[in-house]
């Protein structure tokens, strides 16, 4: 039974949705929480797990992109038509600006709770950047750790890999590898959508510096790609 557009649309809706109010929640609610607090390593791990239990839940339906790069470099790649990513891309912008929605309502249950001061998990550089690291490092972060995240999802997802039923295992743990070591520098995007809804919502210095997280995240993309269509899958 061929799966519908709309079912495809629903399910990368709701994947970005939930990887938001997940990946960034912990960030938010979890990530500092007195004695109790997760985190850089439990932030790490709430983004990777995301994946891991989105790829297992609606993979079957759209292979769970939840990433406007992810869908552009299949595109790249050779895997998916434009029309198709472009119904994906919608989709994971309109659910990430829902989940970054619903964190933002559970936040403001807290007494003291401020979008200003505390946000929603949003990337930055410079000021904006968890460890104050400049304009350059961020954007060759953010390209490089998409490039590795895109050849990781490439490889696991080959129809040449035998282990392909644990391409979502593999694909969310180096989500939670490129966390370990981008959350200081940025506080890791790899994903325009991920950056795009908390951005909107708490607006100035996030809004501003988006450019640089739909910028790099599709140029890490875009080259990861090329080198897995044209060096290392060429027919």
């Amino acid at each position: 039974m061929k799966t519908t557009t709309f079912s495809k649309f629903s399910a990368e809706f709701f994947g970005t949705m939930v990887l938001v109010l997940m990946g960034c929640g912990s960030a938010v609610i979890a990530g500092s929480n007195g004695t109790t607090g997760v985190g850089l390593l439990g932030i790490s791990f709430a983004f990777g797990l995301s994946v891991v239990a989105m790829a297992y839940a609606i993979g079957h339906i759209s292979g769970c992109h939840i990433n406007p790069a992810i869908s552009i470099g299949m595109v790249i790649a050779g895997r998916m038509k434009t029309d198709e990513a472009v119904v994906y891309i919608t989709a994971q912008i309109l659910g990430a600006i829902v989940g970054a929605g619903i964190l933002l309502l559970i936040a403001t249950g807290k007494e003291g709770y401020s979008i200003a001061d505390n946000g929603l998990g949003q990337n930055g550089y410079a000021l904006s950047s968890p460890a104050h690291y400049n304009l350059l490092s961020g954007f060759i972060a953010e390209t490089i750790f998409t490039f590795i995240f895109l050849f990781v999802i490439f490889g696991s997802t080959s129809s040449k890999n035998i282990h392909g039923g644990f391409a979502g295992l593999s694909i969310g743990l180096s989500l939670v590898l490129i966390h370990i070591v981008g959350i200081p520098v940025t506080g890791v995007s790899v994903n325009p959508a991920r950056s795009i809804g908390p951005a909107l919502l708490v607006g100035g210095a996030a809004t501003s510096q988006l450019w640089l997280f739909i910028v790099a995240p599709f140029l890490g993309s875009i080259l990861s790609a090329v080198v897995w269509r044209y060096l290392l899958d060429k027919k």
